[in-house]
């Protein structure tokens, strides 16, 4: 099968995150059991026009923003003459319409709807243009089968007025042999691992560990997944004001596999206190490492996270609630062994052949239809 894959980045961009770990582990698994990939996808500072990775073709053209134009263009004058047997469409953020100027069997993957958060991250004329963007998916992708990464995704897509039957849930997956083991850290510990976006609310975290700090002298919060910038230095600065310098760590973003599996399996807690997620893939490689999370009940989190089985949620923005729940599992040893135990049993379930092979069998059916 020849596949072409227009996705906002690769898994080498220095902003790349979970749509991009999908990518890269699913990709290369079509090409080692003999499919044709190639990723269209943006540029970043430094890199090359075209790369081979994994067994991958990649041509990079365009920025953050102006990649959907790019994309268009390199298909109109190139990509189209090989004929692909299908295209996937790949939705993290802003579409690529690619119904507008591809003749070819289609695919949208759709990690999850951005809504508020455009206007969270991005200066309002850049969060309008995607707002109306994700709005009009309906009309654009009339037709065009979706395949959403988590359930909350999918009724996400219904709420926007997609045929639920043109929805298929295929969820991330994981290395599972690669995180399993570990010993734990002697005294408490609570990480959050993940990019440091404003969405994601790690100030709420902070301010929920200072309430923690109160009743657990030892307790520990490293912070992983700093690239530097704004935000950074927003919740360093709040770090000092709560008089927390000697009690909370910042690292760099983590891609060594195994300092990263050491690190989450050293944690005694993993914390994503996000707005939204597709899924939340930090979660699961948390719960592979015998690492429960607390997040906030919202979409994405709502379906990694099974409630007071694999860790806890609680309300959004409830700092007091996130708070509680940090100490209460930091606190007791039998529920932090009963959330580990389930976690681990709940992320066994994920494995990325298992994710690679169900896109697959979608694009077939695509194909055959």
């Amino acid at each position: 099968m020849r596949i072409l894959w227009f996705n906002w980045r690769c898994w080498l961009n220095p902003s790349a995150g979970g749509a991009e770990v999908h990518v890269r582990e699913v990709a290369k698994r079509w090409a080692r059991w003999g499919h044709e990939v190639t990723i269209f996808c943006g540029r970043y500072e430094g890199c090359r026009k075209k790369d081979e990775l994994d067994g991958v073709e990649i041509i990079r053209g365009g920025g953050p923003y102006d990649v959907y134009v790019h994309a268009a263009r390199e298909y109109l004058w190139n990509l189209r003459r090989r004929n692909y047997d299908v295209v996937i469409d790949d939705i993290n953020g802003v579409p690529f319409f690619t119904p507008l100027y591809v003749e070819r069997p289609k695919v949208a993957i759709i990690h999850h709807l951005v809504k508020d958060v455009f206007f969270v991250e991005l200066p309002w004329h850049k969060a309008a243009v995607g707002y109306v963007a994700e709005r009009i998916i309906p009309l654009a992708y009339r037709g065009v089968p979706f395949i959403a990464v988590s359930e909350s995704t999918k009724e996400d897509l219904i709420t926007l007025r997609l045929p639920e039957e043109n929805i298929t849930v295929v969820h991330y997956g994981l290395n599972n042999e690669v995180f399993e083991g570990g010993k734990k850290s002697p005294f408490p510990t609570v990480l959050y691992f993940n990019r440091l976006k404003r969405y994601k609310n790690v100030d709420h975290l902070i301010r929920a560990f200072k309430i923690v700090k109160e009743r657990i002298s030892k307790a520990k919060l490293l912070i992983v997944g700093c690239r530097g910038g704004e935000y950074e230095e927003e919740l360093k600065r709040l770090v000092s004001s709560l008089n927390l310098q000697n009690d909370v760590e910042f690292h760099a973003f983590i891609k060594d596999a195994g300092q990263k599996n050491r690190m989450l399996q050293r944690a005694w807690i993993h914390v994503l206190p996000s707005r939204r997620e597709g899924w939340g893939i930090s979660v699961i490689e948390a719960a592979i490492c015998r690492t429960p999370t607390i997040g906030y009940n919202v979409p994405g989190l709502n379906c990694s996270v099974r409630n007071d089985k694999t860790g806890i949620l609680v309300p959004y923005a409830d700092i007091e609630a996130l708070a509680k729940s940090m100490t209460r599992i930091l606190t007791n040893d039998e529920l932090r062994e009963k959330l580990s135990k389930g976690a681990v049993e709940w992320a066994k379930r994920f494995i990325w052949d298992k994710t690679a092979e169900e896109t697959l069998q979608v694009l077939k059916r695509v194909i055959s239809s």
